[in-house]
């Protein structure tokens, strides 16, 4: 599993920072040479969506996303389990037709391409589609993972009478 999020971490990475070095460029060359990269804005929306769908795929997994603490300062141990499973599950159940609906886009694609250079769009939407899949797979094994420890937390308390 530790490869499987490292290369997680890595591709995520990758898209930002060719984002990064795609804009930079534009606009020095927009600065320097009063000319623009073709392609620069399809190239960085595209990049970003896929960047997007492995960063979800990674924040899901470690249940980083953007949260309000209101109900989980109020609950205790086993109702925080409970509400991170439940929240878990609800990604789950968000997430797997948002990765279906964008497998659906891929194969809806066609002959799609960027405004400047056709660069065919099925070079970039499997690649996020990907990342979506992903996305789903890390919740899933988040949603094992807390369940599994959850039941034995119980068990081991209902051992001991706590």
């Amino acid at each position: 599993m530790k490869q499987i999020l490292a290369l997680t971490e890595t591709l995520a990475a990758v898209f930002m920072l060719l984002i990064a070095l795609l804009t930079t460029a534009n606009v020095l060359a927009r600065e320097l040479f009063a000319a623009t990269i073709p392609d620069w804005f399809d190239g960085s929306r595209l990049l970003l969506a896929i960047a997007m769908f492995w960063g979800i795929a990674l924040a899901t997994h470690r249940g980083s996303h953007i949260s309000v603490d209101i109900l989980w300062e109020h609950l205790g141990a086993v109702g925080r389990r409970r509400l991170e499973i439940t929240v878990t599950a609800l990604c789950v159940a968000f997430f797997a037709p948002l990765a279906w609906m964008v497998w659906v886009k891929v194969g809806s694609t066609g002959t799609q391409a960027t405004s400047d250079l056709r660069l065919p769009l099925i070079w970039f939407y499997p690649v996020a589609a990907l990342g979506a899949t992903a996305t789903v797979l890390l919740a899933l094994h988040r949603l094992a993972v807390l369940w599994a420890r959850h039941l034995e937390t119980m068990k081991t308390e209902n051992h001991y009478g706590s």
